[in-house]
């Protein structure tokens, strides 16, 4: 992990304003970008990309303007170490030489923006404004990306230091783990508004729109956020209610809201399935299952309900990796993730939410080929 991520979410100095390195072995053309950036943004300088490096290694920058063409060390290799050190910050490159393959050796290699030199003063200001904010955005999302990685983390080794069977004591532990993908998405969401908004630069109506369907996603992860933890507060006090739930309408709110509307997951069969449940539990459940397949590498997860008279039943089958017996029995009993970061919980969550719902589950895999899961819930007659 990044140690400057740890040290300063936001790189500025006391005055508040973000700072900005401006790398160029020309003494004039260098101050001169100084200058300009001077009234909204504290400059530092460099002359060489060796003194750049040494500099971004001591302090976080809101964003780099660096030259391609300087002699010991150009631009496209300064950005390559550039990268090793700060993958955040961003940098935008310059060069007098404005050709395509100029630009794309620039962009391969990490960099955020690409101007022509010398830059036009107000297409300067802008992209190095643009590109200071999507420095803190990325900022941001390490630093919570580490925090949740670090609390899986310290949650998995209590779950594997206790009774893993207990309900009770791994409430909290599953929570977590089912927070972190919507969390990921409210984050994600957020950004791209961000992006949007610097974006808009009159009205539009076109864009307006989009905003609004961004806003929306935002709004219904975060909702979701919210009905884990009170579904969590309330299972502890006993206080559970369930009603009648279309199984239908949670996969495709899964699929859009958790999973962006990914192309690779099917839904086919019955238009409406109405089981009696919790939403929100539910929604853990398919955000659990369709999570694990397309981690396995699936191309293609088809989800199909039919009814079985009294029952309805769900399958999902996907073309991943697929796991061994040995595997299987493992992941069932819980604790056991072939993920750097992950807890193990998922299918374990899962087990239980259905069997509070009356519903069975099963799971066949074949190494190589993928997965099938068969969840049957009993089927609920609307009046």
């Amino acid at each position: 992990m990044n140690a400057l991520t740890e040290k300063n979410l936001v790189p500025s100095i006391p005055d508040g304003k973000p700072s900005v390195l401006v790398v160029d072995d020309e003494y004039g053309p260098r101050e001169s970008i100084a200058f300009t950036l001077s009234g909204e943004f504290n400059v530092d300088t460099a002359g060489r990309a060796a003194e750049a490096l040494a500099k971004i290694r001591k302090q976080p920058y809101a964003a780099v303007v660096l030259d391609i063409r300087m002699p010991e060390m150009d631009g496209i290799k300064a950005l390559e170490e550039l990268r090793r050190i700060d993958p955040d910050v961003s940098v935008i490159m310059l060069t007098g030489y404005g050709t395509l393959l100029t630009a794309q050796q620039a962009m391969v290699a990490g960099a955020s923006q690409y101007l022509r030199k010398p830059p036009d003063v107000a297409e300067l200001i802008e992209a190095v404004r643009k590109q200071a904010q999507a420095t803190r955005v990325r900022r941001h999302q390490t630093h919570l990306t580490r925090e949740m990685q670090e609390m899986n983390g310290a949650l998995k080794r209590e779950v594997e230091q206790n009774e893993p069977q207990i309900w009770q004591a791994r409430a909290s532990v599953e929570l977590v783990h089912d927070l972190n993908n919507p969390l990921t998405v409210v984050i994600g969401y957020a950004t791209l508004l961000i992006e949007e908004v610097r974006a808009v630069s009159k009205l539009d109506p076109e864009r307006g729109q989009k905003l609004l369907e961004y806003a929306s996603m935002v709004e219904r992860a975060a909702e979701y956020c919210h009905h884990l933890s009170e579904n969590w507060r309330q299972a502890s006090k006993k206080t559970a209610e369930y009603a009648p739930v279309d199984l239908v309408q949670v996969i495709q709110e899964v699929r859009q809201v958790i999973f962006f509307g990914n192309a690779a997951v099917i839904l086919s069969g019955l238009t409406t399935g109405t089981v009696r449940g919790s939403k929100f539990e539910l929604m853990r459940v398919f955000q659990n299952l369709l999570k694990n397949a397309l981690e396995s590498g699936a191309t293609r997860v088809q989800v199909a309900l039919v009814s079985l008279g009294e029952t309805i039943e769900v399958t999902i089958a996907d073309n991943g990796s697929g796991m061994n017996a040995d595997a299987v029995k493992r992941a069932l009993r819980g604790g056991f993730t072939s993920k750097q970061n992950g807890t193990g919980l998922g299918l374990s969550i899962c087990r239980h939410l259905l069997g509070a719902h009356g519903a069975t589950f099963s799971l066949e895999s074949v190494p190589g080929k993928g997965t099938t899961v068969r969840l049957v819930f009993p089927a609920t007659v609307q009046a």
